[in-house]
């Protein structure tokens, strides 16, 4: 079973090494008893997906898309008939491109809440060497 240090459980949650410290204290987040401390890479999966519950979608809709990221607007620029909107979700940057006349229909600007939902046919893994 793969197993990570506190420093790269830390940097997968996006959060700081204090934080995952303080989670294991708090019995949050178990360890594998092994010294210098490690987390099982099935505790990180399960404590991600708790954080991820955390971050409600606030549009209350029901959806067919699991790829919903919720976030804050960080970059809109318009070009005549298109649109960019670049929102951050957590680590993630999504980068929307849509008609001009969507982003004004939505309100879009810097510092709005928005939630991108993503339909794929094709998700590629990979895994580190």
């Amino acid at each position: 079973m793969p197993s990570f240090r506190i420093s790269d459980a830390a940097a997968l949650l996006g959060v700081s090494d204090d934080t995952v410290r303080r989670w294991i204290d708090q019995g949050t987040l178990e360890t594998t008893g092994a010294a210098p401390a490690e987390i099982s890479g099935e505790a990180l999966a399960a404590q991600a997906l708790a954080m991820a519950k955390q971050t409600g979608d606030p549009t209350g809709v029901a959806s067919s898309a699991r790829n919903r990221f919720v976030g804050l607007v960080t970059r809109v620029q318009r070009d005549g008939v298109m649109a960019q909107v670049d929102i951050q979700s957590g680590p993630h940057r999504v980068v929307s491109l849509m008609s001009s006349e969507a982003l004004t229909d939505l309100g879009l600007e810097v510092g709005s809440l928005a939630v991108a939902s993503v339909k794929a046919t094709t998700v590629t893994v990979e895994v580190p060497r």
